[in-house]
């Protein structure tokens, strides 16, 4: 059995898309790549926000899914769009990395606690809004583009620290630049952060779809992204919105635990943030992540969603 799969050009990308391979591999099946340029990778003079927040990273890859030119797309969970066209599936979660947002900078010395006022770069909303919550003394400046291209600003000059996923920083193996790991339960991560996903077109032959998924889908991680994503499908969050969410499994082992979701909403200037946690048994994890998203709109989210979206 051959798969062709579709991943965008950056390193990282390939990284995830490599990754997959190798478990593909370790089943027998043969694969390649098909390399798709996207438009959030033609577009880096603008936010991702103003760009549009549906299909940033995606949309071209789903475009060959459906004319078959390739049976699978890889993407990191978290640039996923909150619903999916109805003839598209994710069919796998790979296990999730470590979640947590970092520091990054050649001067380790810096930290947002420390009350130093310095550059900060990130291209995401909910970073740029938890800033503004957390470390209002610093400057935050837009930066776009690849893991590369943005280590390459900050050494030119444009910021003195970048703030990003530490499962990109350590695929990419540039831990040695990590200043400071964030905590989670402040800097919550974007809904699928750490977990790379496989995504197939309805088309796609059951017996392919079946083998891609038996190799690849961790389902621990596949219950936590379950909860996450129905959080943040309700909640209608995309990139320009600073949704957040984290699901974990709680107990002394994962069977018979149960999956504690965080999550919450922040408003763009940082001032009011939602934060809550319901906990429940993992066959209910969509339904976990659907009463938690109303119980923050209820508490004041869908205020500051309103809000949100009169500024976009």
């Amino acid at each position: 059995m051959h798969i062709k799969i579709g991943t965008r050009a950056s390193r990282l990308a390939l990284w995830q898309a490599e990754y997959i391979q190798q478990l593909l591999q370790t089943g027998g099946l043969t694969s390649e790549l098909v390399l798709i340029e996207t438009k959030g990778d033609q577009i880096l003079d603008r936010s991702l926000a103003k760009i549009g927040s549906k299909g940033v990273f995606t949309q071209e890859l789903e475009d060959q899914l459906r004319a078959n030119t390739i049976d699978i797309a890889v993407h990191s969970a978290k640039d996923l769009q909150s619903s999916l066209p109805a003839d598209l599936s994710i069919i796998a979660f790979t296990e999730r990395e470590q979640a947590n947002d970092v520091l990054v900078s050649r001067n380790k010395t810096l930290s947002l606690t420390s009350g130093q006022a310095f550059v900060i770069g990130t291209s995401s909303t909910r970073r740029v809004a938890m800033l503004r919550h957390y470390a209002p003394h610093l400057k935050v400046v837009d930066m776009r583009g690849n893991l590369q291209t943005r280590l390459r600003k900050l050494d030119e000059g444009h910021c003195d620290a970048l703030l990003l996923a530490y499962a990109g920083v350590h695929r990419m193996a540039y831990d040695d630049l990590i200043a400071d790991h964030l905590p989670l339960q402040e800097f919550t991560p974007a809904v699928g952060q750490g977990s790379v996903a496989i995504e197939a077109a309805d088309t796609l032959p059951h017996d392919k779809r079946e083998a891609i998924r038996q190799l690849t889908n961790h389902e621990p991680t596949e219950t936590c992204l379950k909860a996450e994503r129905a959080y943040l499908r309700r909640l209608e969050g995309g990139c320009s919105i600073p949704v957040f969410a984290l699901a974990t499994w709680v107990g002394e082992n994962i069977s018979p635990g149960r999956v504690s979701l965080t999550g919450g909403i922040i408003s763009l200037d940082g001032k009011q943030m939602l934060r809550e946690t319901f906990v429940g048994p993992p066959a209910e994890a969509e339904q976990l992540g659907n009463q938690l998203a109303e119980h923050v709109l209820a508490q004041g989210g869908q205020e500051i969603l309103l809000s949100i979206r009169a500024q976009i």
